[in-house]
């Protein structure tokens, strides 16, 4: 992909790397010892990795709910029914255009689409959900062309990943090209498309956290600041755990993490959409805690402030919004 550093042909040979079987079991561990439960793997390609379905195992197996992000390259029959096996919750598969052959021609992948349709096909046999991941490019014209292009390789949910050109961290997901090189008035009117594309087809990103995303456009105060650090971290192939992709020095190594590296400052320096609007749907729950810790305290007005603001209703809604995703992942 032109959009995206990790792409064959701009990532040679000597810089590729990936952690070692018991390196992924002994982070994971870590990082579940310190209350995350959720793991999203990615690559480049994480399918490649030669050891993937032991380590989404060793996941699920410690009470983890590992997610896969792929570009459904190596999703064959044999190669499904091991990842069904492994206890993954979710596949995310990335979809770049309305249209198989700009997919394809931008992927570098023929014949790809064929692959996603039959793919999503056997994963809906064993219960298991997949969601198009959608990059924001210039590859795509008009966002209500999307859903029936999606449905017709199986998809019943989209999220769409805004544009990178730059990243402060050692991930490559992005790209300085001219398909994501927008204008913000450009982009303003790409996330109008995609909240009126939610009357057509589900789309996971909260309206509340395209708005916001809008709001960081026009340089207005956003509602919702970033969790990334506190609840949602990245952790890279050296095993270096950063407080989100696009932060450039990492909070620790994953060994030395006891959770007093953590860091709530209501960050909003980026759009990265995966911590953004994750952070929106949290706020309802951080509040909550908040409110009960200051309580305990004996902070009865600070409790309350913490309770009763409009930004909870909204985060409440959110959650209500995406109530089919997230009831997905839990059935899985």
């Amino acid at each position: 992909c032109d959009f995206c550093n990790f792409a064959v042909d701009k990532m040679s040979l000597e810089q590729r790397h990936h952690v070692s079987l018991e390196e992924a079991k002994q982070a994971a561990e870590i990082l579940y010892k310190n209350g995350v439960y959720f793991l999203i793997y990615v690559g480049g390609e994480p399918m490649l990795h030669p050891n993937i379905y032991e380590i989404l195992t060793h996941a699920s197996s410690i009470g983890m709910f590992p997610m896969l992000v792929t570009n459904g390259s190596l999703l064959k029959k044999d190669n499904i029914d091991r990842l069904v096996k492994t206890g993954i919750t979710n596949i995310i598969i990335s979809i770049d255009a309305a249209e198989a052959e700009k997919h394809e021609q931008n992927r570098g992948l023929r014949g790809i689409c064929a692959r996603i349709k039959i793919a999503n096909e056997i994963f809906k046999e064993y219960n298991i959900s997949t969601t198009a991941s959608v990059t924001m490019s210039k590859l795509i014209d008009d966002y209500s062309q999307l859903p029936p292009f999606l449905e017709s390789l199986g998809f019943e949910s989209v999220t769409f990943s805004y544009p990178l050109t730059t990243l402060g961290s050692s991930y490559l997901g992005y790209g300085d090209s001219e398909l994501v090189n927008y204008t913000k008035e450009e982009l303003y009117d790409r996330f109008e498309a995609i909240k009126n594309l939610k009357k057509q087809f589900h789309v996971v990103n909260p309206t509340a956290s395209i708005e916001d995303m809008q709001r960081h456009l026009k340089g207005e105060t956003e509602k919702f600041g970033c969790l990334a650090g506190w609840k949602f971290f990245y952790l890279d192939w050296h095993l270096n755990l950063y407080r989100c992709n696009n932060w450039t020095k990492p909070m620790c190594h994953i060994t030395e993490f006891d959770g007093s590296q953590r860091v709530r400052d209501n960050c909003t320096a980026c759009m990265m959409d995966c911590y953004r609007d994750s952070s929106v749907m949290q706020h309802i729950g951080i509040s909550v805690s908040d409110g009960i810790q200051a309580l305990k305290k004996g902070k009865i007005k600070q409790a309350l402030s913490h309770w009763f603001t409009e930004n909870n209703l909204i985060s409440i809604r959110s959650v209500m919004e995406e109530g089919k995703w997230l009831k997905t992942l839990e059935n899985n």
